[in-house]
């Protein structure tokens, strides 16, 4: 019997200097652990294995590029900023035992396809439903980062059926709470930087940019290691991709009026939902938010962990992420 994403498009040929150095940091990786050099073997970011499908999948008027594994239930993993799905390696290596893991890069980032438009989070609510469509997946549990979360929250309003459970990690929803405080946050004043002037300031200089998110946003940026930030800094430094991650937060103003309506035409959400917040950064206000759009909120906190919390503290929070996912 053949598997859901047998027979899809293989990944995407790259050549750029960028890309071609993140896999030789792969191949590395891979070397050193079977050489037992531990120490270089838990730097930066841990390829996902062999038994993960990695795929271009063609949904909504896009491709997403999406490592898919294991057996069993599924659930869908989508990162944010700063991010891909990468991020998720230890989680979804741990969770495939018992369950299908699918984890994309949203539109735009990462290895999926630069694409000029649809950013809205209720239209990448979409690219999610026709990604599952694709695998022939019915329903999922909800893992979610940083944007991550507003995507997932759009998916889980429009869908519900097909949302079993979510965690939501660390972010708001725009639109929702005390979104406007949020706004005036010096914290996230790149909420409302994008345009194509400020492209041009960052453009060549995106792990300068990005340094400042890991730098400021975390308990201990030393938790960041330089492997891992090259890595990331590679892949927001290929063609368009800067624009893409831009227009994420451009789209944050239709959010806020998207998720205000669905929240009033169609309810709280009746899916258990676990809020989990970085010790040093949302923490127990993560259940606060969440309850706005949710009847069934657990909250949890992140210990010692600022906002990048599967580098920061990766074992406990893919311990919290696994024994919610694996609640009967």
């Amino acid at each position: 019997m053949s598997l859901p994403w047998e027979g899809l498009p293989g990944p995407p040929k790259v050549s750029q200097s960028g890309i071609e150095r993140l896999f030789m940091r792969r191949y590395i990786f891979l070397v050193a652990s079977l050489l037992g050099m531990s120490s270089l073997a838990h730097a930066g970011v841990a390829p996902y294995a062999s038994s993960f499908h990695e795929q271009q999948i063609p949904t909504n008027g896009t491709h997403l590029y999406v490592r898919v594994g294991g057996h069993g239930p599924a659930v869908l993993m989508l990162h944010g900023f700063g991010d891909t799905g990468d991020m998720w390696q230890p989680a979804a290596t741990a969770l495939m035992k018992d369950h299908t893991v699918i984890v994309p890069d949203l539109r735009g980032l990462g290895l999926s396809e630069p694409a000029s438009d649809g950013y809205t989070k209720k239209n990448q609510a979409e690219d999610m439903a026709g990604l599952l469509d694709q695998l022939h997946i019915d329903k999922v549990t909800l893992v979610s980062h940083d944007i991550g979360n507003m995507v997932a929250y759009a998916f889980a309003v429009q869908h519900p059926t097909r949302v079993t459970r979510w965690v939501a990690i660390d972010a708001p929803l725009p639109g929702i709470g005390d979104w406007d405080a949020q706004l005036r946050s010096p914290r996230t004043w790149h909420f409302n930087f994008h345009g194509p002037d400020e492209e041009r300031l960052v453009a060549g200089r995106e792990r300068i940019y990005l340094d400042r998110f890991w730098n400021e946003l975390s308990a201990d940026p030393s938790a960041i290691d330089e492997a891992t930030r090259e890595h990331y800094a590679a892949l927001y430094a290929r063609p368009h991709a800067i624009h893409d991650a831009f227009e994420q937060f451009a789209a944050f103003p239709q959010d806020a009026i998207d998720n205000q309506a669905l929240l009033a035409s169609r309810g709280k959400l009746p899916m258990p939902v676990l809020a989990l917040g970085a010790e040093k950064s949302y923490g127990a206000r993560m259940a606060d938010i969440f309850r706005n759009v949710a009847t069934d909120v657990t909250g949890g906190v992140i210990a010692n962990s600022g906002h990048w919390v599967m580098e920061e503290q990766p074992a406990a929070t893919s311990a919290l992420i696994e024994q919610f996912v694996r609640k009967p």
